[in-house]
């Protein structure tokens, strides 16, 4: 099995001190058919030509990356495919289905400064309405109430966020 230009004639010792690995390992390349000068055995060493093994090491890289897909035919498919996708998120954003980052941020923020105003203030609407109460019931009625005030006041308050957003022109910006 002589390759094309011969390079330096080795044993397994020497084929694995060129290319800095251990013997186990020239033996696993052996057993992936790796290429031989003469097959060893029977008290009789093993010969490498290190110019074979060094294009076969590479030809097992390449084969192992895959295949090439920086070719003209998948440029033109990833061209095609973000063309399709800038396409389909203006098309999203006319029909106001996405909305910039910085938006939506604004409307996290003043949403959860509006849950923790309204969360805040229910101890002191419940104050007056609960001195003195010992009956639980009671007590977690009236704290579910409250909440359920804070939320609705916060949903309220998302919804005006959504009708002034919808009222201002894109185009202002």
């Amino acid at each position: 099995m002589a390759g094309k230009s011969p390079g330096k004639q080795v044993n397994r010792a020497g084929l694995a001190e060129t290319f800095g690995v251990v013997t186990v390992t020239v033996d696993g390349w052996v057993k992936r058919g790796c290429p031989f000068v003469e097959r060893g055995g029977r008290g009789k060493e093993w010969v490498f030509d290190t110019a074979d093994i060094a294009r076969w090491l590479r030809d097992q890289a390449v084969a192992e990356a895959g295949p090439d897909d920086t070719g003209l035919d998948e440029i033109e498919k990833r061209t095609k495919r973000a063309k399709m996708t800038t396409a389909e998120v203006e098309a999203a954003k006319a029909q106001g289905l996405v909305a910039p980052i910085r938006d939506f941020e604004r409307a996290m923020a003043a949403m959860c400064a509006q849950v923790r105003a309204n969360c805040m203030n229910i101890p002191q609407r419940v104050v007056t309405q609960l001195l003195g109460e010992t009956d639980e019931a009671r007590f977690k009625a009236v704290l579910r109430a409250e909440v359920i005030l804070a939320l609705e006041a916060t949903a309220g308050a998302a919804l005006t966020l959504e009708e002034d957003k919808a009222d201002i022109d894109p185009t202002d910006d």
